[in-house]
């Protein structure tokens, strides 16, 4: 067994190490299927896959691929649904560039599907849409969230630069609708934000509403299973928030686990970095509690999301 598959059956090919009881109370019967977006940074695309399906070519559900320069290794992909286009990808690459895509009826899509584009600086690692005012944060873990706003909400070629906010080791970011809060997580930390303003003033604000975290966050995502939970990734595990007491549990103490999505059903995906490989922050496996694992060879996934316009 060479070094990448040892560290797999230990550490990636296995279940997280729990605290805890995980979805108690979930019926055990097997879960609805869903289909599942993924960062691939070996062949630097964003793939949408059943999860009941291999992950190869034949099954891919579709595509995106932007190439490479400032594109290179995308770090970040999920969907929102909006008035003008109806849906579209969003996208972070650490190569230097965020933006957004047309998700049209095409299975493999390109650059030339692209809607919008910037370069933050900084190594980006997310980008999130606040609804209804047309407006983008990027969180760049260098150290800062960088706020695109318009002038037109239904036209993404209005969107520019209007602030930038300082947040050490930005790494996600996620609308919530409920309390109309911007969250994000950076070095030992998560944050809420408010949003005012209109057009290009929209402006974020640093509330009192943040978590103390252990180590760096990697990722931050609703819990589909619980609208008042926010699920929060960092160097030493995966950790529940409670959105209206801020109290913070602890779910899962495996290391370094770079996406994480839980499901309403109580199932959960993740991707893991093993340590090895091309690129030792990724894996070539998404690993499901109640499914089977999904390997593709010579991958590199970074982001593995739940592939639904919804933000919780």
């Amino acid at each position: 067994m060479n070094r990448r598959n040892f560290l797999r059956a230990v550490a990636v090919g296995a279940p997280l190490a729990t605290a805890g009881v995980i979805g108690a109370g979930v019926a055990s019967a097997e879960t609805a299927n869903f289909k599942v977006m993924v960062t691939e940074q070996v062949t630097n695309k964003v793939y949408v896959f059943d999860k009941s399906k291999s992950f190869s070519n034949a099954d891919a559900y579709k595509t995106w691929s932007p190439g490479t320069g400032g594109w290179s290794n995308l770090s970040d992909c999920r969907i929102r649904n909006t008035a003008e286009f109806g849906v579209i990808g969003l996208a972070a690459a650490s190569g230097g560039r965020v933006g957004i895509w047309d998700v049209t009826n095409e299975k493999d899509q390109e650059l030339n599907d692209v809607l919008w584009s910037a370069a933050p600086g900084g190594n980006p690692h997310a980008l999130e849409r606040i609804p209804n005012l047309g407006a983008f944060v990027a969180a760049s873990s260098d150290g800062f969230l960088t706020v695109y706003a318009p002038t037109k909400i239904a036209d993404p070629s209005t969107l520019a630069k209007v602030q930038t906010v300082s947040l050490a080791g930005a790494h996600g970011v996620v609308w919530d609708p409920n309390d109309q809060l911007l969250w994000a997580c950076g070095d030992k930390i998560v944050q809420a934000y408010t949003v005012s303003g209109a057009y290009r003033n929209i402006r974020l604000k640093a509330s009192s509403r943040k978590v103390t975290l252990s180590g760096l966050g990697h990722d931050l995502q609703p819990d589909y299973s619980n609208t008042g939970r926010l699920l929060v990734s960092d160097t030493y595990g995966v950790y529940s928030i409670d959105k209206s007491s801020l109290a913070k549990s602890t779910l899962h103490t495996t290391t370094r686990v770079k996406s994480y999505v839980k499901m309403s059903t109580g199932e959960y995906f993740y991707v893991r970095g093993d340590n090895a490989g091309s690129r030792t922050w990724g894996s070539p496996t998404v690993v499901f509690s109640q499914s089977a694992d999904r390997t593709r060879s010579g991958a590199e996934f970074y982001k593995a999301r739940y592939y639904a316009t919804a933000y919780n």
